[in-house]
């Protein structure tokens, strides 16, 4: 008992965070923006593709005048050439949230890749390094067998790993096979070790809207990307010559409209195959929210969020009133 109060203790005295979760197009931004000039909070961003500077369209970033609203911190941070990680990105994010407390402002990490929440929440294994040879290997692996090779070669020697891997990954499948010939251990075996995690309180919000309404807001804002200059956005992609396994040259409609532009598909067949391409990872986004605990107190929200127009004022006040009984409304400068 005395161990428990002492842990109950010691998380009371925690700074607080915000997490605002959920499938993409779900409308998290404008969720996390109306919280932020609520709640005095800045905006953080917890999206494996908004990080890139090359894709503010195609990744639906936050316009000019949003981040003129509130303070925006980690999106378009790094370029398209210069793969992230989860990794990197938790690293980043510490530094922005400890930014946030210390300018007395709630830290609000707003996005839809698990991964990155639950590294953020949970802790990650400290990863052997990877020597340049085995860097080289993987990569020629990826060129010479394709990534449905290399995921049959990774099954045959980490099938743990390999499992939760999709054989059209080849980012994830190389590192995968990177951490195997490094180490001799599998990378699913070193994620399991954990590491220490976040000395953060966290509160979560997680929007979960039907699929009809989730669908028909993917293709909205598709139509709504190519009206805004998504086509340019790639084309500049592809003029640069940039590895299509690099995570930016797979984010959704990027390589769609690639193939357009290279003749092998038309606008109308590339626009739609963006959309289902998005709708199917939705789902898988959908999946792993029922599956994962965000944090130990979560607002679902049953709808979806696009300013105000489908979620009244007074669920944004029985909202903020779970917030606010979850102790996150005000924020303390550090000592």
């Amino acid at each position: 008992m005395a161990q428990e109060a002492d842990r109950a203790g010691r998380t009371a005295t925690r700074p607080g965070a915000l997490i605002v979760a959920g499938p993409t197009a779900s409308g998290k931004s404008a969720l996390a923006l109306a919280l932020a000039e609520r709640l005095d909070g800045v905006v953080i961003n917890a999206d494996s593709m908004q990080v890139y500077r090359d894709l503010r369209v195609l990744t639906a970033r936050p316009s000019p005048d949003e981040e003129a609203r509130v303070p925006h911190a980690l999106y378009g941070v790094r370029p398209a050439a210069e793969p992230g990680s989860v990794f990197w990105w938790r690293g980043a994010a510490l530094v922005a949230m400890e930014a946030a407390r210390a300018a007395g402002r709630l830290p609000i990490l707003c996005g839809g890749s698990g991964l990155y929440f639950h590294a953020l929440t949970q802790g990650l294994a400290d990863l052997p390094e990877i020597p340049v040879p085995i860097r080289a290997e993987a990569r020629a692996l990826l060129d010479t067998i394709g990534p449905s090779g290399l995921h049959a070669r990774l099954a045959a020697v980490d099938p743990a790993t390999a499992a939760r891997l999709r054989p059209s990954d080849p980012q994830r499948l190389a590192r995968a096979w990177e951490v195997w010939r490094a180490s001799g251990t599998g990378l699913a075996a070193w994620q399991a070790t954990g590491g220490p995690a976040a000395p953060w309180r966290f509160v979560a919000v997680l929007l979960d809207p039907p699929r009809p309404a989730l669908r028909a807001a993917i293709a909205d804002r598709f139509a709504a990307m190519l009206a805004a200059g998504a086509l340019e956005e790639v084309q500049a992609l592809v003029a640069a010559g940039l590895d299509r396994a690099l995570p930016a040259m797979r984010a959704h409609g990027v390589p769609e409209l690639a193939a357009c532009l290279r003749g092998e598909t038309t606008l109308a067949e590339a626009a739609a195959r963006a959309v289902a391409a998005t709708g199917r990872y939705t789902r898988r986004q959908a999946t792993w929210f029922r599956h994962h605990a965000l944090a130990p107190s979560v607002w679902n929200i049953p709808t979806r969020f696009d300013g105000g127009k489908q979620f009244s004022e007074r669920g944004i006040a029985d909202l903020l009133n779970f917030l606010r009984d979850s102790g996150l409304t005000t924020v303390s400068r550090p000592a």
